[in-house]
């Protein structure tokens, strides 16, 4: 299991390192997508921080157990907010897919996190 839990720790900050870095960065396509979901841009950036927040979360929790469940229990609910803010714009499904998957990702580190 803790095998599981580095590897799915690692993944999940490298997901977020890179979306809250474009987000905090103001990356063109996700100034576009903040705009297209009724986003302003400063709103994205912070949701950047959160993630960017909870990748450091997830790394320093390979030590710490109880900050990388934090970390994930977190993301699941920023993940879940995701789905809802491309489901009320009206994106197809496909657009959920993402989000949702991170999500259990999440889910399934939190879990592994406290088995371990």
């Amino acid at each position: 299991m803790h095998y599981t839990f580095v590897g799915l720790s690692v993944a999940l900050a490298a997901v977020f390192l890179t979306t809250g870095s474009a987000k905090i960065l103001r990356a063109r396509w996700m100034a576009v997508a903040a705009d297209r979901l009724g986003y302003t841009v400063t709103t994205f950036q912070a949701i950047g921080s959160l993630e960017v927040a909870a990748a450091a979360g997830l790394l320093v929790g390979l030590a710490r157990a109880p900050l990388s469940t934090a970390a994930a229990v977190g993301l699941v609910a920023l993940l879940v907010g995701a789905v809802l803010a491309h489901r009320r714009a009206g994106d197809a499904t496909r657009a959920l897919v993402p989000p949702a998957w991170l999500a259990l990702v999440s889910a399934a580190t939190k879990v592994v996190g406290v088995v371990r």
